[in-house]
């Protein structure tokens, strides 16, 4: 199947001659590319669902990859502020640095939330451009469906019929999906979560999910043992349904506090890969939305 995504830290499609070759810095957007380009596109994704995408080795294979990649897909908003950059500038591909047709950032096409009035790095890791964990909103990744299109074909022209009809058929299939998420959205309104990081802000967003508090008292900073004890001090009178985290962070801050709390520690797949069942954007949402709907009244 063409949207499956290798948990590997590189996925290869085999070389064919004039492929189109494309570098998706994480695994959401490798299984979109899969969905928009064509069926012998060589593909290579730089991180896996355990990975924590603010943070990667600028290893030779992935230099290697970027090199001679046609086109260079990640989320933006400085996710990838840590290593990108550093990524392209050993690579010297002209084709695929920052202002190139081969230089695609999936949040310049959606509204972005938490964009920060005031920028001050003593406070953790802050987004200046705002969260850039964009892809658990239905309707964001229906956008930036239709912008790598645009940029698909415009660095690949003859093969723009084959873009416009992949697109069309995604969005049909996906515009089906996302109706029938939406029957199961009024389940999930207001349910009270803790979460480790600030990493589903779009899910709480689209579902209206209530983010009581975040592990991390600063983003990107480790809690510590006093402010977890603050936190626990704080929920105890009223605890959330469960604590979430994504797969690649430390799981103990949040089994410590949903022990305290004797409520369930919650690791959704946060992306594709992020647990064997979740092979596409497909089944991403499918399976996250069934695992909250678990702590649904």
């Amino acid at each position: 199947m063409n949207r499956i995504i290798s948990l590997a830290l590189l996925l290869v499609v085999p070389h064919a001659a004039n492929a189109l070759n494309v570098f998706a810095c994480e695994p959401e957007w490798g299984a979109l590319v899969t969905e928009l380009g064509p069926p012998d596109v060589e593909l290579t994704v730089a991180t896996t669902a355990f990975q924590d995408p603010h943070s990667l080795q600028a290893k030779p294979s992935l230099i290697a990859a970027v090199r001679s990649a046609d086109l260079v897909v990640c989320s933006g908003a400085d996710l990838e502020i840590g290593w990108l950059p550093l990524l392209l500038r050993r690579a010297g591909n002209r084709q695929i640095q920052v202002g190139a047709p081969g230089h695609f950032l999936a949040a310049e096409y959606v509204r972005r939330l938490e964009v920060p009035k005031v920028i001050d790095r003593s406070q953790g890791d802050v987004h200046p451009q705002g969260n850039p964990h964009i892809h658990l909103h239905p309707r964001n990744i229906s956008r930036v469906a239709d912008a790598l299109t645009e940029r698909l074909i415009e660095i690949d022209p003859d093969n723009t019929a084959l873009y416009r009809t992949r697109l069309d058929d995604f969005q049909r299939r996906w515009n089906q999906a996302a109706e029938e998420w939406e029957e199961r959205v009024l389940a999930l309104n207001g349910l009270r979560f803790a979460s480790h990081h600030r990493s589903f802000s779009y899910l709480a967003d689209w579902l209206r999910l209530d983010i009581v508090a975040t592990l991390e008292s600063k983003p990107g900073i480790p809690p510590s043992g006093a402010q977890l004890a603050t936190l626990l001090e704080q929920l105890t009178p009223d605890p959330p349904v469960g604590v979430i985290r994504t797969p690649y962070e430390n799981e103990k801050p949040s089994r410590w506090l949903s022990g305290r709390l004797d409520i369930p520690e919650i690791m959704l797949p946060f992306t594709v890969g992020g647990r064997d069942d979740v092979i596409d954007l497909f089944t991403l949402y499918d399976v996250t939305l069934h695992m909250l709907e678990q702590r649904a009244p």
